[in-house]
């Protein structure tokens, strides 16, 4: 089995719905987003995905984010817009993006608030 990570970042601002804290109240962060992909086989150049494809995928994923009211957002309208729920939103747009070649699998969407406290989403 093969994997690659990349890492790319993007700033907005959200709010926690149902949360009894100073999280309810409107505010920023500087996400630092990691991206964890895997496959069997290599394509006939002996890559999994070139860094660049997976990291254009990605930075057009977060420009849908980048510096937006999250909460603002249709899926963040349904889904509070938690770590856990980015990390989710950002997979399943990954996985969309690469349904084309069935070799690749995306493996895990860690996203970071800060340096100290992330959360990841991945699929059994």
């Amino acid at each position: 089995m093969f994997e690659i990570t990349i890492e790319d970042n993007f700033s907005s601002a959200h709010y926690l719905r149902n949360y009894n804290g100073v999280c309810e109240n409107l505010h920023g962060h500087n996400w630092k987003v990691v991206v964890t992909v895997e496959g069997k086989t290599l394509n006939e150049t002996g890559l999994l995905i070139d860094f660049k494809e997976l990291k254009k995928i990605l930075k057009n994923i977060l420009q849908e984010l980048d510096h937006k009211l999250l909460n603002d957002l249709p899926f963040f309208q349904k889904n509070n817009p938690s770590s856990e729920n980015i990390a989710r939103y950002i997979f399943e747009k990954l996985k969309e993006n690469l349904g084309h070649d069935p070799r690749l699998k995306v493996k895990k969407v860690t996203v970071f608030e800060n340096e100290k406290t992330s959360a990841s989403y991945y699929e059994i």
